[in-house]
């Protein structure tokens, strides 16, 4: 069914995967892909805890909107190991613009239904989710 507000609902599917990354730990990142006709999130891909960084990038369609979960491992100043659950909004300038419309009017409802995201990043370009950037946002 259908959220009235952004006419986009978070199947369970998603919410389940997004568990089981924050809690279990099962996955390094989850990308996530609307389907239009069904007005539904769905999973188009999970990476394991040994993918890298680089291996999510590519993951990602150069031309097509998605949201994504990223699991980002750290190690702080004071040499402790950390973790910050990112939220990716990618939407990249050459992606269609209803497709645009429909990601940028879901985002809201999407990250709600996701509890424990830690870090919100917004790119419409590669440079803008770089591992740089990532490392910077997540101290």
């Amino acid at each position: 069914m259908a959220n009235s507000a952004s006419g986009m609902h978070v199947s369970d599917e998603c919410k389940v995967k997004f568990l089981e990354l924050k809690a279990k730990r099962t996955y390094r990142y989850i990308v996530f892909k609307i389907d239009e006709k069904a007005q539904e999130d769905g999973i188009e891909k999970v990476g394991n805890p040994q993918e890298t960084y680089d291996d999510f990038t590519k993951s990602i369609p150069e031309d097509e909107c998605r949201y994504a979960i990223y699991d980002f491992d750290f190690t702080t100043e004071d040499n402790c190991q950390k973790s910050k659950i990112f939220f990716i909004a990618w939407s990249p300038d050459i992606s269609r613009v209803r497709s645009k419309m429909l990601y940028a009017s879901s985002k809201d409802r999407f990250k709600r239904e996701m509890e424990g995201i830690q870090v919100e990043l917004q790119a419409t370009d590669p440079s803008e989710m770089s591992l740089d950037i990532i490392k910077e946002r997540a101290l």
